[in-house]
């Protein structure tokens, strides 16, 4: 498990490209038959990967939580963006197919991950936060999901948004997580920026063509930043920073949010003509 500390805007707007990849840049998620870890002292959410190939992987607790188990005191978001999957929790086994979802309770304490095919492994993107009560374990199907249309072609930010979990969905202590799918010839994101100054957010991105890059977009309104990033990395938002993004093809994200709420509306947008 890596550890990332708090950083304020009045030190971050001093980084220098390296300095800023180290502290908000998470580019290793998947690792065969392994599970990596990134502990964010924003808001405390962990994010990771596990992607089991040739064995079940568990998810177990870690010294640096304390915790004789990973959902001791959190809970857990779980998408699967690989090959056919499933996870067993304390002996329950959840299917999960391409883009589907799992939220996992407080309390729950042995996790498995398993690919149903070696040769095209699922691939288990995670989200975690502290929970204060448990919740129902809950799956939802990504075809199940209608989404909502934003954004348009001749702006080129056409867009469909999928809330999974969120206040009118599948039902957390804190987590909001859900997946937003750019249209074949667009690539911005998240227009116009906006910060939340009651949450930390994460974005995982993926559907990038391996010689593609995307331009994340970060910093305070008047003060940004960008952090060049490849196929299936995560960027981790500050409260403080805004949080879009353009890449050289369309491509998928998907959000994770912790924090003082879960409503998905909650934000306070900039406008695009004061950025600096």
């Amino acid at each position: 498990m890596e550890k990332r500390y708090s950083i304020h805007p009045s030190q971050a707007k001093h980084f220098d490209t390296s300095e800023i990849r180290k502290n908000f840049l998470v580019e290793k998620l998947f690792l065969d038959d392994d599970v990596s870890l990134c502990y964010s002292l924003d808001d405390r959410i962990i994010i990771g990967g596990i992607k089991p190939v040739s064995k079940e992987v568990k998810l177990e607790g870690h010294d640096f939580i304390k915790a004789d188990y990973f959902l001791q005191r959190r809970e857990l978001g779980v998408f699967n963006i690989g090959g056919s999957g499933r996870i067993s929790v304390d002996g329950k086994v959840y299917p999960l197919q391409n883009r589907d979802c799992l939220y996992i309770g407080l309390g729950c304490k042995e996790l498995i991950f398993i690919s149903d095919s070696d040769s095209e492994p699922a691939k288990f993107y995670l989200a975690s936060a502290p929970a204060h009560k448990n919740y129902p374990i809950q799956h939802v199907a990504f075809k199940e999901v209608q989404g909502d249309e934003m954004g348009s072609q001749e702006t080129a930010n056409k867009r469909t948004i999928r809330r999974m979990i969120h206040e009118k969905g599948i039902q957390s202590c804190q987590l909001c997580m859900g997946m937003t799918e750019l249209a074949p010839g667009n690539v911005w994101n998240s227009m116009p920026p906006h910060v939340h100054d009651r949450r930390v957010e994460v974005y995982m991105y993926f559907d990038l063509a391996d010689d593609a890059v995307l331009f994340h977009m970060m910093g305070e309104p008047d003060e940004t930043r960008h952090i060049v990033m490849k196929n299936e990395q995560a960027v981790i938002s500050p409260p403080w920073s805004i949080h879009s993004g353009s890449a050289t093809s369309n491509y998928t994200f998907i959000w994770a949010m912790a924090g003082e709420n879960y409503t998905y509306e909650d934000m306070d947008t900039f406008p695009i003509s004061d950025m600096k």
